[in-house]
C-alpha cells in the first residue's frame, strides 16, 4: 500500500490528482481536515508518514513544504514552477530523457512540467538534440490555452452567469515577456536564448496548442526529414507523431481530457509549423504528475491515465 499525500487537495491540480487517485485500492491517501491544511506542523507530520507527496501550491509554499522533509524515504513530487530548474530535482517528461527509468530509481525529488513548456520542450528538444534548430537559435512561440489553466478564481470568472463580455475573446497575456515557463523552456530544451512567448487565453475549459515557426534560416533540414526525427524520437505510448487534420484546421481543444500528445509537422521547406497538441490539466498538469507517480512506484506507465 502506497501512503499519498497531496498537499494543496483543494486546488485544481490537486483535485484532479485526487479524483484519480481516489478510486485505486493501492493506495492510501493521507487527508487533513480544513483546519488541518492551515497548520504546519499537520502538514509536516503528513508530509513525512507518506511514501509520495504531491506538492499543489504556489511557488513560495512549496518551497515550505520541502523544507518540512525530514526523512530520506518520501519521494516529493512538485506541481508548481519552484523546482524545475533545480538542481537535484528530476525533471518529470520520461518521453524527453531516455535515461528517466534509471534516474527516478533514485530520485526522490521530481518536478512536474509546465503546461505551456511540455508542448515547447516536446518540439524544440529533439530539434536541438539533432542539430536541426542551433541552441543560439532566437524561437517564438505561440500558445493557446483552455481557461482551466488559471486556477479556481479564472474558472469561476469564465463560469459566471455574468462574466465581462470581454472574456467570450481569446486574451493574450504575459506581454511583458516574463512568464513564470521561460526559464525552463529554454533550459530543459538546451536553448541558449528563451523564446519570444505568446501565451492566449481562450473561452474554453481545457485543451492547449503550441505552435512555433520556422524559416528556412533557421534549420538545416528538410520538412520531411524533421518529421523523421519526431517519429524516431517519439515511439512511446504517451507522446506520438501525427500529421492528421481537420479539414484544414487543427483544435486546441482536440486533446481535452486525455493525457497523451500530438506532435505534428505543417507547411513547407521554406516556412514549418511545429504544432503539439494536449489537455493543459492532462499531459500539461495532473496527468504528468500520475504519470511520474507510475514510474516512482514501478506500476503500468499508463495506469489511471486517459490516453
Amino acid at each position: 500500500m502506497v501512503k499519498i499525500f497531496i498537499d494543496g487537495k483543494a486546488g485544481t491540480t490537486g483535485l484532479r490528482i485526487f479524483e484519480r487517485l481516489a478510486k485505486r485500492k493501492d493506495v492510501e491517501i493521507i487527508n487533513l481536515s480544513e483546519e488541518e491544511r492551515k497548520d504546519v506542523n499537520a502538514r509536516k507530520k503528513a508530509i513525512n508518514s507518506s511514501d509520495v507527496t504531491f506538492l499543489c501550491l504556489p511557488d513560495d509554499a512549496a518551497r515550505e513544504s520541502v523544507s518540512l522533509v525530514e526523512n530520506d524515504n518520501t519521494v516529493i513530487i512538485d506541481t508548481s514552477t519552484a523546482h524545475r530548474t533545480e538542481q537535484g530535482w528530476l525533471y518529470g517528461f520520461p518521453e524527453i530523457d531516455f535515461k528517466f527509468n534509471e534516474k527516478v530509481k533514485s530520485a526522490k525529488r521530481i518536478a512536474v512540467p509546465g503546461c505551456h513548456a511540455s508542448g515547447f520542450i516536446a518540439l524544440t528538444k529533439p530539434l536541438i538534440d539533432e542539430g536541426i534548430i542551433d541552441k543560439n537559435a532566437l524561437l517564438t512561440c505561440t500558445s493557446i490555452t483552455g481557461y482551466s489553466g488559471g486556477g479556481k478564481k479564472m474558472i469561476a470568472e469564465y463560469e459566471s452567469d455574468d462574466r465581462d463580455e470581454l472574456l467570450s475573446y481569446p486574451r493574450q497575456y504575459a506581454l511583458g515577456q516574463s512568464h513564470k515557463h521561460l526559464k525552463e523552456m529554454s533550459k530543459i530544451s538546451g536553448l541558449e536564448n528563451a523564446p519570444c512567448f505568446m501565451p492566449i487565453v481562450a473561452p474554453f475549459k481545457s485543451g492547449m496548442q503550441v505552435t512555433i515557426p520556422l524559416f528556412k534560416n533557421q534549420i538545416n533540414k528538410s520538412i520531411e526529414e524533421i518529421k523523421n526525427v519526431y517519429k524516431k524520437y517519439y515511439n512511446s505510448r504517451i507522446v506520438f507523431y501525427s500529421e492528421d487534420a481537420e479539414q484544414g484546421f487543427t483544435s486546441a481543444g482536440r486533446y481535452s481530457k486525455l493525457d497523451s500528445m500530438e506532435i505534428s509537422v505543417y507547411g513547407n521547406d521554406e516556412r514549418i509549423i511545429l504544432s503539439a497538441r494536449y489537455d493543459n490539466l492532462g499531459k500539461g498538469a495532473s496527468g504528468a504528475a500520475i504519470e511520474c507517480l507510475n514510474y516512482v512506484t514501478g506500476k503500468d506507465k499508463e495506469l489511471d491515465l486517459e490516453l
